[in-house]
């Protein structure tokens, strides 16, 4: 029977040079009652310190809530995430070479604990092949502090193809959150935003000898949690520690809660705000150009997330599915500060689960943000010089969906205008974005072009496709002139189509019209 207890007293539970396992993302899920006590601790008496912590989500709300706790130098000596950049201070000691860091994808890690839990000798996956995760490029070490540490992924050859191996390690605490236990200590996570691997991290944490806490805002009578909406058994469970601040169970970064985000309340979208005629509304339509009735899709954060707008201005958001890597199915994904969240979901299936579907191929099309890309076909979008920011889910995504399209705008800072049908730049960028060579390989365009996947980059001046021989340039925005335009402000010279087309006229209209009879 798990045990009662405060903060400060499962603080103490926590030693010098422990493996911490987290399970959140964003605020949900985060104990942050449990990581202030602990960083409250260090600063009081010097320990836990030398920490390993492991997450796979963005943990926190960019400010002074999540692992940016921990962000005091000697508390924490190994950090392994999926996104890292909302970890402020982590981030500063990460780039002072005092913490040696990681960044992983984000289906690895949560999927890792499973293997972990069943002492299995780690997790065997082709995700990340030909990344900055592949060992034979950089072994998703962010830091010289990392470099000089341990190895964290192998190859392996299977069959003759190329496999890699992230070896499982014991997990001595982790620290979780639900909404309700009861006096044994099984946990509901019923106002959750998602449904988190809060149960394979703390199996994993149980089976290899670690302590498992979770934080909850309610202790209820045994029996008052109906079995079905146990998440985590009290079997498992060593400490419960209930919150006594609202501020240490909010469900996103953006709000302490709302049923319509937990599935509880169905609530009346109204229409989605319609995007005023922009590069970011001229990207968006020819993303969508890319939808078909039928398919499940996922739209990464930013730019891609217009895309939904957009089909629901068509009046095409119902024959698309789309989905969120934390579990949901359909619905209206919320934007920030709630990302991560969704209005009215079909579906919320565990977090780890949604992973599966996803490296198994089951995305029809994934849109994602398009930050650096170079002649190759690479993407960057989890390391900028001394910015540290993690892959998130989107080397898992990106890799194996039928169809990616990266989107952005073609230059950083340039300033356009569309007029009468055409694209108009008012003021050239101050940065380019395709590049020689990018920072770092986030998405391998060799690995992609070798599997052929059907690879699209959509910016408001152009779009370009992955082939075998490079990229190639395809369409050009009506009112752009090639070689002033475009191949001016890329730092490599693309194939240029022998049948090289204007982009559809129509979506730099002011009303469109025709999604409909694409979709």
């Amino acid at each position: 029977m798990a045990k009662y207890i405060t903060a400060k007293e499962a603080a103490l539970l926590v030693n010098d040079f422990d493996t911490v396992g987290i399970a959140a993302q964003g605020l949900a899920g985060w104990p942050d009652e449990i990581g202030e006590a602990m960083a409250d601790r260090y600063k009081e008496e010097g320990h836990p310190a030398n920490l390993k912590i492991k997450q796979a989500c963005h943990t926190g709300d960019w400010k002074q809530r999540g692992t940016t706790r921990f962000g005091i130098k000697g508390m924490v000596r190994s950090w392994t995430g999926a996104h890292i950049g909302g970890s402020t201070k982590m981030c500063q000691l990460a780039l002072e070479e005092e913490i040696a860091t990681y960044a992983l994808p984000q289906g690895v890690i949560i999927n890792l604990w499973r293997e972990i839990a069943a002492h299995r000798p780690g997790l065997i996956t082709k995700v990340g092949i030909g990344t900055y995760i592949d060992p034979r490029v950089e072994g998703g070490k962010m830091n010289e502090a990392a470099r000089q540490s341990e190895d964290i992924v192998r190859m392996l050859n299977i069959d003759n193809e190329d496999y890699l191996f992230f070896p499982s390690f014991p997990v001595n605490v982790c620290i979780l959150r639900g909404t309700t236990a009861d006096e044994k200590g099984n946990v509901s996570m019923e106002k959750e935003m998602f449904l988190n691997e809060g149960y394979s991290l703390a199996a994993a944490t149980r089976n290899t000898g670690g302590i498992v806490i979770v934080q909850v805002e309610y202790k209820v009578k045994n029996g008052a949690i109906k079995p079905k909406d146990v998440m985590i058994p009290g079997a498992l469970v060593d400490y419960v520690v209930v919150a006594t601040k609202e501020e240490a169970s909010w469900q996103t970064e953006g709000r302490y809660y709302s049923p319509a985000f937990s599935g509880e309340h169905l609530v009346p979208t109204g229409s989605m705000p319609v995007l005023a005629l922009d590069e970011k509304k001229i990207v968006a339509r020819r993303c969508a150009r890319e939808l078909k009735s039928g398919m499940i899709v996922n739209l990464g954060v930013g730019m891609p997330a217009n895309v939904a707008s957009i089909a629901a201005e068509e009046d095409c958001i119902d024959k698309i599915t789309l989905t969120v890597e934390g579990g949901s199915f359909g619905g209206v994904p919320a934007a920030k500060p709630d990302f991560g969240a969704v209005y009215n979901s079909e579906a919320i299936i565990l977090h780890n689960q949604m992973f599966d579907f996803y490296d198994g191929g089951g995305l029809d099309l994934a849109v994602l943000g398009l930050a650096q890309v170079d002649e190759d076909g690479n993407l960057n979008v989890s390391k900028f010089g001394p910015k540290f920011m993690g892959p998130g889910g989107f080397i898992n995504i990106s890799q194996a969906s039928k169809k990616v399209v990266f989107c952005g705008s073609f230059m950083v800072g340039a300033k356009t205008r569309v007029e009468d049908g055409k694209l108009i730049i008012v003021e050239e960028g101050t940065e380019k974005k395709f590049m020689k060579k990018v920072d770092q390989i986030t998405f391998s365009g060799k690995t992609a072009a070798a599997n052929n996947k059907t690879v699209l980059y959509v910016t408001e001046r152009c779009v370009l496709q992955l082939t075998k021989d490079g990229m190639e340039l395809i369409e050009v925005a009506p009112g752009i002139d090639v070689e002033k335009d475009i191949l001016a402000n890329m730092e490599f010279r693309p194939l240029v189509s022998k049948d090289l087309k204007t982009m559809d006229p129509e979506i730099f209209n002011k009303t469109w019209g025709s999604l409909k009879s694409i979709v």
